[in-house]
């Protein structure tokens, strides 16, 4: 038995970056930063605090929900698993990329007072998204899905 499993509770380091492929599939990408507090040792030691980068992928309604509700600076919670590609520079040198594709995203702060204002009153933010685990490149079976949207 195996398990491929990632959770994260970050800030948005920038505006989610959209991509319609194929089909009208829609994809986002962006970077979360999550942060550890720094501490200071029984014999004085400081260890400053460290921020760690994650580049997140989305796919189909989750990349969509991202689009439309997320920005720089919030803070989300993503649930996915690692995944590494490699792919070959410029210089022809192979480059390796750790990502994580998310298959649960939470909306973790409240929107921001303009937003709420400039926002109708029956529109909210959805709080949790799910995206099935298939493979981006599968089409759903007929009959729908148990996304909530």
């Amino acid at each position: 038995m195996s398990l491929n499993k990632v959770m994260l509770i970050g800030n948005v380091g920038k505006d989610p970056e959209i991509r319609y492929i194929d089909n009208g599939v829609c994809t986002a990408t962006m970077s979360l930063a999550t942060t550890t507090p720094g501490y200071t040792l029984q014999n004085g030691t400081q260890v400053p605090e460290r921020t760690e980068w994650h580049r997140i992928v989305l796919w189909r309604k989750l990349a969509e929900i991202v689009e439309r509700y997320v920005h720089k600076g919030e803070k989300i919670y993503i649930e996915g698993q690692l995944r590494t590609r490699s792919y070959t520079d410029k210089k022809g040198a192979t480059r390796y990329v750790t990502e994580i594709w998310a298959d649960n995203l939470e909306l973790l702060g409240g929107r921001p007072a303009a937003a709420q204002s400039a926002a109708p009153q029956t529109a909210a933010a959805p709080q949790q998204a799910q995206q099935p685990s298939a493979s981006p490149f599968e089409t759903p079976a007929a009959g729908g899905t148990d996304l909530p949207f």
